[in-house]
């Protein structure tokens, strides 16, 4: 598969299906999803950010490049603590391969350890690609795999994830991500809902690829799932400038490094343990405004954010805490263009939650 990656950094494990797929309007999209129809069957419209939205993602990026980056460093140290250097990083595209990219790097510069990362797709409700996990395993041991995402909302894939190894004896279905405020996983950068600006953007920060597609009709029984190259979008490209802002944040100690913007702690600190709380309170909010179902409520900083950039919204949270959080600036102006009404809620585990709207007979 194609991307404006170098294959230095990751290898994706998709089919291209460049022009086989129509994307279609979000309304459209959402009707024919809670109608029945299964997400990975269509495409978006790729949302095409206003001059002033993407203002509010320089200045994110500006801003928390260093907390971006010093996750990056913890969760690269907890990799290699636990898992060696035999480790192989397998992200779930697309929201996973600048961060695997990033931890790649990371590892590179700090342990000396060029290690094989490729790109696989996993669905929800879907699962696994198998064709993908079958030429990983040709080449590599069962032990050495270990999936990488950029971040966990309520740990839906992570549950997908438990389903779907089973069928490879061997491999563990256990995840790295940057985020982690729903306290699911050890190997994580951080429990705090932080902002990862890559979160803000879509295939203009993910090496200009789509998200995920598995369809009978075009991808057959021996193909990986596929995706779409949007090569009409090269001019407007940020994922290296992505990575390599972040990348010169980086440090090689855990202290805290002041010289680089974002860069003197969490906030929240390491507080959050890994009890799974998070679904807890995607439960009691799903209680709390009457939804009865729990996909429909997407928390955290990068859900949030996608629930806004390709879905149909009916309203965002925001913790009562952060009003007025610069780390929210991106989401507030999104929901600003998007007529969303913003309410604040008494979040505990996250900053913020998308809920996405009802479509009524659809």
């Amino acid at each position: 598969m194609r991307s404006s990656y170098l294959a230095e950094d990751v290898v994706l494990l998709l089919k291209d299906i460049t022009g086989m797929v129509s994307p279609q309007p979000t309304q459209e999209r959402e009707r024919l999803i809670q109608s029945g129809r299964h997400y990975s069957e269509m495409l978006p419209v790729e949302y095409v950010p206003t001059e002033k939205y993407m203002a509010v993602y320089r200045e994110a990026l500006a801003r928390y490049a260093g907390q971006v980056a010093k996750a990056v460093g913890e969760l690269s140290r907890r990799i290699m603590a636990s898992r060696g250097r035999d480790v192989v990083l397998v992200s779930l595209a697309r929201a996973g391969i600048p961060a695997g990219i990033l931890v790649r790097r990371y590892i590179q510069r700090y342990y000396g350890v060029n290690v094989p990362h490729y790109a696989i797709s996993i669905i929800r409700g879907r699962g696994i690609d198998g064709n993908a996990m079958g030429y990983l395993l040709d080449r590599y041991k069962p032990g050495q795999l270990l999936f990488v995402d950029g971040w966990i909302g309520k740990g839906a894939i992570l549950g997908e994830l438990e389903k779907d190894v089973g069928a490879y004896p061997g491999v563990s279905p256990e995840i790295a991500v940057l985020a982690d405020p729903a306290g699911v996983t050890e190997l994580r950068g951080t429990p705090e809902d932080i902002l990862i600006p890559s979160s803000c953007l879509n295939s203009t920060v993910s090496g200009l690829i789509s998200r995920t597609v598995l369809r009978e009709d075009i991808i057959g029984e021996k193909d990986f799932h596929g995706a779409v190259y949007y090569g009409e979008l090269k001019d407007s490209d940020l994922s290296y400038h992505f990575i390599e802002t972040v990348e010169g944040c980086f440090s090689p100690t855990v202290e805290e490094d002041l010289t680089c913007p974002g860069g003197s702690g969490f906030a929240g600190k390491e507080k959050a343990s890994c009890t799974g709380g998070g679904i807890r309170e995607v439960g009691e909010i799903a209680a709390y405004f009457g939804i009865q179902d729990i996909n429909f409520v997407k928390p955290g900083i990068g859900e949030t954010t996608r629930v806004l950039l390709r879905r149909v919204p009916w309203k965002v949270l925001i913790g009562d805490r952060y009003r007025g959080d610069p780390e929210l600036g991106h989401v507030v102006r999104l929901a600003e263009e998007k007529q969303v009404p913003v309410e604040y809620y008494p979040l505990t585990r996250y900053k913020c939650c998308g809920i996405i709207k009802k479509i009524a007979d659809a």
